[in-house]
């Protein structure tokens, strides 16, 4: 019986030496999710297709064979980021700001899962089912490509991520839909505090980024969201408000266009380089 047990002990043993190996503490991994603006709505630019170092990894979280991607594997961050045919996001430069400005031993991987037009209430998981049974055809559509959960789709890939590296930040851009809704930053909440007993994450070290909307000096249609916004740090203790203010956006008033998502992503960067404890030194 002693020999059978520490046999089991030595096996136990080498299983997670194997996990340990495996992880790398240095691949920094970030979850990204909300509606289009973090999706992704501004064309994709030649710009943003070169010079994209390979320690900027994304994991698919959709198969998109058209661009030879397989959803739950990682691949050198080219856009886009999101799914098989979405712009530009703030997740494009928020990774090439943090490869910029961290040691050439740390990568970083983002996981974006996003979908046009939703309201926040698309990732709580207690309340999806009864949300998506009205909203439009062209957001079921999307919602059906994360085989009608969205929030369980995200959820999967962090568990896969997880055994490649450590899930450092949250980065959210949603509101517009909610744009009034006094209740949003609760409903955050519940899904920020999900996330955490979901993925076995501790508040304390796993902060939230969630940026503004379009703000009111582009005449952002959406630009009241922003005070709501705001309190956010009021009802998340580890959140972070990333501010919109001289972002440039499209002619509809919602969307950014790329330079806004450019410059709004390396705002994301800016901050999450300051809770890591960097000062932004180089700019990509």
């Amino acid at each position: 019986m002693q020999k059978r047990t520490g046999s089991f002990l030595l096996i136990g043993l080498f299983l997670l030496s194997l996990n340990a190996v495996a992880q790398d503490k240095n691949f920094y991994i970030f979850l990204c999710f909300g509606q289009s603006n973090m999706e992704g709505n501004a064309r994709i630019e030649a710009q943003d297709t070169v010079n994209v170092d390979p320690r900027f990894q994304v994991m698919e979280a959709v198969d998109c064979p058209a661009i030879n991607r397989t959803k739950g594997n990682w691949y050198t961050a080219k856009p886009p980021l999101c799914r098989c045919r979405t712009g530009l996001t703030p997740a494009d430069y928020f990774g090439r700001e943090l490869v910029a400005n961290l040691p050439s031993t740390v990568r970083i991987g983002v996981i974006n899962v996003a979908v046009g037009g939703c309201k926040i209430e698309l990732f709580d998981k207690d309340q999806y089912t009864s949300y998506t049974t009205n909203v439009p055809g062209w957001m079921k559509n999307m919602i059906r490509e994360y085989d009608g959960n969205p929030y369980g789709r995200l959820v999967e890939m962090a568990k896969l991520a997880q055994k490649d590296g450590v899930i450092k930040g949250i980065l959210l851009h949603q509101g517009e839909s909610n744009t009034g809704d006094t209740l949003w930053t609760k409903k955050v909440k519940v899904v920020y505090d999900n996330l955490m007993n979901d993925l076995d994450l501790k508040p304390k070290k796993v902060p939230l980024l969630a940026g503004e909307t379009v703000g009111a000096d582009q005449n952002g249609k959406c630009a009241s969201m922003n005070k709501i916004i705001a309190t956010l740090p009021q009802t998340i203790k580890n959140s972070h408000v990333i501010s919109s203010a001289g972002c440039t956006d499209s002619a509809d008033d919602l969307h950014f266009n790329a330079a806004g998502y450019r410059e709004l992503g390396k705002r994301y960067a800016t901050q999450m380089l300051s809770l890591l404890g960097y000062k932004p030194m180089a700019t990509n």
